[in-house]
């Protein structure tokens, strides 16, 4: 699967609270999770986000609660794919387990700003900065993992058996 997007760019420790504050975990719309993503980190970033956006990150990247609305606020919202040069333990599971495609890969953070277009081969982990022409390999997902991002999450991948 490949992807292009718009950066959005954010630091180290971006916890799942600015993420997807706690006053909006009463519901599960996926929806409304999206309306409220990254509000308190980036009041601009749900007026700016279109589909297939990419946000990109520095380290430990979504941190904190262990609350599975992060990443479906995440994938909601429109973004397609999230760089980081990490992420926390249970924010990489539950992305896998909902489908939102990510890579670790320092070099690309390093040289990826706000605003570049970016393309990315998920099954190659072949990162390309459209905007600098720079290209960037991260390690791709075992195609097990990869078909449970592709099928859009663990459940969606079980019942498609």
């Amino acid at each position: 699967m490949k992807v292009q997007g718009t950066v959005f760019k954010y630091g180290n420790d971006v916890d799942t609270d600015v993420i997807i504050p706690a006053r909006y975990l009463n519901t599960t719309s996926e929806a409304e999770l999206a309306s409220h993503c990254m509000e308190d980190i980036d009041k601009e970033f749900v007026k700016n986000v279109k589909q297939g956006d990419i946000m990109v990150a520095e380290d430990n990247f979504g941190c904190g609660s262990s609350r599975e609305h992060a990443p479906i606020a995440i994938k909601a919202s429109g973004i397609s794919l999230v760089i980081a040069n990490s992420f926390a333990r249970i924010f990489y599971r539950n992305s896998i387990n909902i489908g939102l495609p990510i890579l670790e890969c320092p070099e690309a953070v390093a040289n990826i700003k706000a605003g570049d277009v970016v393309s990315c081969d998920l099954a190659k982990g072949l990162i390309e900065n459209v905007t600098t022409g720079k290209t960037f390999q991260a390690e791709p997902f075992p195609d097990f993992i990869q078909n449970i991002i592709d099928k859009g999450g663990l459940i969606k991948s079980i019942q498609s058996k």
